[in-house]
């Protein structure tokens, strides 16, 4: 599994760990950062519904507005999501166990 960290060098804050689905990948992707077509320069290969990503706290919130926000592993997300995010609204996502 997955466990996002975070650290000074980590400007967009990739601290929610997000299983992804078809509605978050094409709202991203409308928002300019296409998550879901690989990038081999970058040893990228891209992620499709069902993949776990350290997501950016921001664009978690953003597609939280938008009600398109992907599920949470509560577990392996890192707590600094909390001063970006409201508990409650993880919590409300989380992965059913």
């Amino acid at each position: 599994m997955v466990c996002c960290h975070t650290g000074p060098a980590d400007q967009g804050r990739h601290v929610v760990c997000a299983v992804m689905t078809e509605e978050f990948l094409a709202f991203t992707k409308a928002q300019g950062n296409d998550l879901s077509t690989p990038r081999p320069e970058y040893r990228f290969p891209g992620l499709k519904p069902g993949d776990h990503w350290c997501l950016c706290a921001l664009r978690w919130r953003e597609a939280h507005e938008a009600g398109v926000a992907p599920l949470v592993v509560l577990e392996a997300t890192h707590e600094k999501v909390l001063d970006y995010v409201r508990m409650e609204d993880l919590v409300a996502k989380a992965v059913r166990k």
